[in-house]
Order: structure tokens, then C-alpha cells, then sequence
């Protein structure tokens, strides 16, 4: 490991956990306390995460990753090089470098105001599919935590997951599912994935879902 993810991870990124024992009350976390608690799961490079909490000040953004790669790509895009102790911090975004399911079953019910799914990892062997996010397992827990009317933005470039999804989907009740769209929706912002995704001629699909 580099010296300065070494710094990003020892220094920066402490200042950043969601702490755990927070859970119950999660909005407690941020400074000020927010009105509405967003959710990233697997936030990749960073950039769609920093863009949503930069562009809604008022919201808390917790964002879910777990690989070094990802967790320094989003640490050095806010403090510069010598910064990681004491450069200045987004008060509405909070990090969780652990897994995502850990986290929704510690949440309380209907605190969460949307729920991000970009271009996660498909799992696209059949042995492999209980690891896949949408799943009928976990279809419950996401429920329990999103509030009625939650939104949650699915994207996948991936034909594998894209019949998966639409297959969990159709079999369950606890969300309405509008059809996905084919080109990225207004107020998603890009991802460095999709932007690979879309120049090797893959063709994503974004889901829209409301909790009922």
C-alpha cells in the first residue's frame, strides 16, 4: 500500500466512519442534523456519492464500499496531499467501509429517504447468485428501512444482472416498478463505471423503485 492511502485510510477516513454504535439514531451521525438519509451501496470510484452530497447540503449521505481502491479514490478527491488529519470535511457525508447488509439490519424502520444501486458487481455465475444485492433475501430488510414512498435507483450494464433484477422484481409486492429506463435518468449523477460501460458499446438499464 501507498504511503498516502495509508495516511487516507489511518487519518481521513476515521473522521468520515459512520460509527456503528450511531445506528438507531443514524441522523444523529451528521453536523448539522440532516433532514433525510440517503444510502449508497458500493459507491465504487466515489464521484456519484460526492456529487449527491455536494449538490443536497441538507441531506445526510451514507456511502457503502469496502475495497481500498474505492475508499481511497473517494478520500482523495476531498482532502489534497499533507490534508488527511486536518483539511475540511462535508458535515452531510459519512462512510461505511464494512459490509452494506451489516449496516441496513442495524437501521431503524423507514429511516432511509432513498437507496442507491449503481452498477454493482453481478455475480454472474448461478452458484454465485445468493451474493447478489437484489435479492429475494434481502428485499425485506430494504423495505423495513425505507420509508413508504422511498426511492431506490438501481443501474446495470450487465445483461445477467439486468434479467436478474427484473425477475426479483416482477415476483415480489413491497415495491412499485416502473420499466427501466435505457438512458440515464435527470438528477442521476454519472459514474466513472457507466462512462466505461456506455464506450465499450454496453447498453445500462436504470430502475426507478418506490416503496409502497
Amino acid at each position: 500500500m501507498r504511503p498516502r492511502q495509508e495516511r487516507l485510510l489511518e487519518t481521513t477516513l476515521p473522521r468520515l466512519r459512520f460509527d456503528a454504535a450511531r445506528a438507531a439514531d443514524p441522523l444523529a451521525a451528521f453536523a448539522p442534523r440532516p433532514h433525510e438519509l440517503w444510502l449508497e451501496v458500493g459507491f465504487g470510484g466515489g464521484e456519484h456519492a460526492l456529487a449527491q452530497a455536494a449538490a443536497h447540503p441538507a441531506v445526510g449521505v451514507i456511502a457503502c464500499e469496502v475495497f481500498v481502491n474505492g475508499l481511497c479514490s473517494l478520500l482523495s478527491r476531498l482532502v489534497p496531499e499533507g490534508g488527511e488529519a486536518d483539511a475540511p470535511l462535508p458535515g452531510n457525508l459519512r462512510i461505511w467501509d464494512d459490509d452494506a447488509r451489516t449496516l441496513i439490519r442495524a437501521l431503524p424502520e423507514a429511516c432511509l429517504d432513498r437507496l442507491f444501486l449503481l452498477f454493482p458487481d453481478p455475480w454472474p455465475k448461478a452458484r454465485h447468485a445468493k451474493r447478489r444485492f437484489v435479492h429475494p433475501a434481502l428485499l425485506p430488510a430494504l423495505a423495513r428501512v425505507l420509508k413508504p414512498g422511498a426511492e431506490w435507483r438501481i443501474a446495470s450494464d450487465d445483461p445477467t444482472y439486468q434479467t436478474w433484477v427484473a425477475e426479483v422484481l416482477a415476483a415480489q409486492d413491497v415495491f412499485q416498478v416502473p420499466p427501466p429506463a435505457a438512458t440515464r435518468p435527470a438528477g442521476w449523477p454519472p459514474t466513472r463505471y457507466e462512462t466505461k460501460a456506455l464506450t465499450a458499446g454496453r447498453r445500462p438499464l436504470y430502475w426507478s423503485l418506490a416503496r409502497r
